[in-house]
């Protein structure tokens, strides 16, 4: 197989790209010195609040800071608009989907998805069948990891449909870059998205519960300070003035759920969780689970309360599901996709299996339910030890995995010790779904800080970017 051309966002050719253009023009006002100490502000910043990553593998797990790069990742509003319809359109399927499929499986009856795809699906929760939650949404927020691979092509790697993390450093990485450099901002016209926040309260207010009497109460549940994402949890409870709570500041008496208080029990509608589905209840999911809410699934099914994203929503995220996407839309919008899936074959198919292995060192393969980049085998930078030890697992069971060419990632420029040099990226925009379905004009870009490297996840040494829209004139 030839090496993928990779297509690089900054340049065609030797001409800077539109989106660039103005913006290198502007960064090359800066001394490397003034930009050295602005690299220096931006790390001391990044330690005084906290904003850290365990890389897993390394001795004792040890936090440390996540690599930031100030130029920033550029698109057209041209460019963007056409994402956000996708990323949209995308959203609105992916929740047809869970309703459907906890209800009358319209989309299974008629063949086009398997059903023992998703009624055998671990992530599948059957004691949510028959609950209608408010609006008729499962997941409200929804994070599309999508990756670049030429001018106007995007591809879908990842549907997040259940507590998609990094929309902190998203908007910590833009109150960083105002703060360095302001004039930019005024200058590029960028598009902002510091009204994320208050979108994220509206659309978790939007889906209140029908027993809700007057304004309602919203609040986060957190596992807890130990957590890898609390940082973010608490980050964002701040941001939306919204009370942080732990599974024991929370009880649930009669048909309700309620807050401790110093002022007394205080009645919630609408829950927030970052914590996953097998925890949030010990007498319905978990029996050991010691940071859920016993009772909490009665109110739920009830009407009592509204949790966010609701339990069960991991089955529209699953590896395996992800493929039929495509299909879901067709089905249930009646439209064709605007984005694209990566090409995946499904190693549970015999035919698909055969081609996996015979062509294992080409391509990239995942677990089904893996997350976070672990677990997943990247044929062409493995050794060949490392190809047949990975072959072995994909025998022994060959349902938990999934196979997709490597794809030319884009490169965005980066700075580097040697100045500015191309860098593999890719995107997470975050949709949130409500009583409208709401994007903002920018994402976490997460970038492969080493040459060459196309893993970009922050927990194995990925870096992270601003991303900026700017107007087509500007």
């Amino acid at each position: 197989m030839d090496k993928p051309a990779f297509f690089n966002e900054m340049y065609d050719g030797e001409a800077l790209r539109p989106a660039y253009a103005h913006i290198v023009e502007l960064f090359s006002k800066y001394a490397p010195d003034e930009l050295a100490l602005k690299k220096a502000e931006a790390e001391t910043i990044f330690r005084r609040l906290g904003i850290t990553f365990a890389v897993y593998g390394e001795e004792n797990n040890a936090e440390r800071l996540i690599p930031f790069d100030m130029m920033p990742r550029v698109f057209l509003e041209s460019e963007w608009r056409r994402l956000e319809r996708g990323v949209k359109q995308r959203a609105r399927a992916l929740n047809a989907f869970l309703w459907d499929v906890y209800h009358r499986g319209e989309i299974i009856r008629s063949g086009r998805i398997p059903a023992e795809l998703v009624y055998q699906n671990a992530a599948y929760e059957p004691s949510v069948v028959g609950i209608t939650p408010a609006r008729k949404i499962y997941s409200h927020i929804i994070g599309i990891d999508l990756v670049r691979t030429g001018l106007g092509e995007f591809y879908v790697l990842v549907d997040n449909c259940r507590t998609p993390s990094g929309v902190s450093y998203m908007l910590e990485n833009r109150e960083i870059m105002m703060r360095m450099f302001p004039n930019l901002f005024h200058r590029a016209r960028v598009q902002p998205i510091d009204d994320y926040p208050d979108a994220l309260r509206r659309t978790l207010k939007s889906v209140a519960p029908a027993k809700c009497e007057g304004e309602p109460c919203a609040v986060i549940l957190t596992p807890g300070a130990f957590n890898s994402a609390y940082y973010e949890h608490s980050f964002l409870a701040d941001q939306m003035g919204l009370e942080l709570v732990e599974g024991s500041d929370l009880f649930v008496d009669g048909e309700f759920c309620y807050m401790r208080t110093t002022r007394g029990p205080k009645r919630v509608d609408v829950i927030y969780r970052r914590i996953d589905d097998a925890f949030l209840d010990p007498l319905c999911f978990n029996p050991t689970s010691l940071v859920g809410v016993p009772g909490l699934m009665n109110v739920y099914r009830s009407g009592g309360v509204q949790i966010c994203s609701a339990p069960g929503a991991g089955v529209a995220d699953d590896k395996a599901v992800y493929t039929y996407v495509p299909e879901m839309i067709r089905f249930y919008l009646g439209e064709e996709p605007i984005l694209k899936n990566v090409p995946t074959w499904m190693c549970h198919k015999p035919d698909d299996l055969t081609y996996v292995l015979e062509n294992l060192k080409d391509l990239v393969v995942k677990e089904v339910h893996g997350s976070g980049g672990y677990g997943m085998l990247v044929g062409p930078a493995s050794t060949k030890a490392e190809v047949e030890a990975y072959a072995g697992r994909i025998k022994s069971d060959p349902a938990a995995f999934i196979a997709q060419p490597t794809l030319a990632l884009s490169t965005s420029p980066t700075f580097v010790d040697s100045g500015l040099a191309p860098r593999h990226v890719d995107l997470r925009p975050y949709c949130l779904v409500g009583d409208k379905v709401t994007l903002v004009p920018g994402g976490l870009t997460r970038v492969a800080m080493r040459e060459g490297s196309l893993v970009v996840n922050s927990s194995q040494g990925g870096g992270v970017k601003d991303t900026w829209v700017i107007a087509d004139d500007a």
